[in-house]
């Protein structure tokens, strides 16, 4: 069967889709249905490492988007997933549960530098392809007032490590060395790259 001129997004990030967009890729939405319980498969390993972390939820998204897109009965495309890690040191800082959680996670990127690690993998036909971005943000000491002012935007809720580098949160951080588009959640230089390869 030929592969058709698209890729499946198995992503619900709105972030993802922007960047795919400006790189011209096609791409067609490949999310779960909601009896899958997809928020199960980013938990977290005891004492897990943040890149054997990245990389190991990278491909059991993978893994489940190429069963739905064959239990949906769906034309054959390459399939692309993303999972987006925040870590300070080798805690691994996930999405805000509350307000009070955004609190702790902000309060402890205050001033401190912190790695950004975005996983992509692809598959296609028999082939897998997965690399790993890894990018440093670092911080102003943000003053309490400001925390709980960026809180109230509702921007942290559903990001890892609380916040979003392309929105309010850009006015507290201080430098970045690395992938900015890997910091969005798809590094789009890698991202190329495996598609190329694919």
């Amino acid at each position: 069967m030929p592969m058709k001129n698209f890729v499946y997004l198995a992503s619900q990030s709105p972030r993802r889709r922007q960047l795919l967009e400006q790189i011209g890729v096609r791409y067609e939405l490949l999310l779960p249905s909601p009896e899958e319980d997809a928020e199960a498969l980013e938990m977290g390993r005891p004492g897990e490492a943040p890149l054997t972390y990245v990389k190991r939820v990278t491909q059991l998204k993978l893994e489940a988007a190429v069963v739905r897109m064959k239990q949906r009965g769906l034309p054959q495309a390459p399939i692309l997933c993303a999972d987006t890690t925040v870590a300070l040191g080798r805690e691994i800082l996930g999405k805000p549960q509350d307000d009070k959680d955004a609190l702790r996670i902000l309060k402890m990127l205050s001033g401190q530098t912190h790695r950004v690690l975005t996983a992509v993998a692809v598959a296609s036909n028999r082939k897998r392809a997965i690399c790993v971005s890894v990018s440093q943000v670092t911080f102003a000491p943000m003053k309490l007032a400001d925390i709980k002012s960026y809180i109230a935007s509702g921007e942290p809720m559903g990001k890892a490590g609380a916040y979003g580098v392309q929105g309010l949160a850009a006015t507290h951080i201080s430098e970045i060395k690395g992938s900015y588009s890997g910091i969005m959640g798809l590094p789009l230089f890698e991202t190329a790259q495996l598609l190329k390869q694919i």
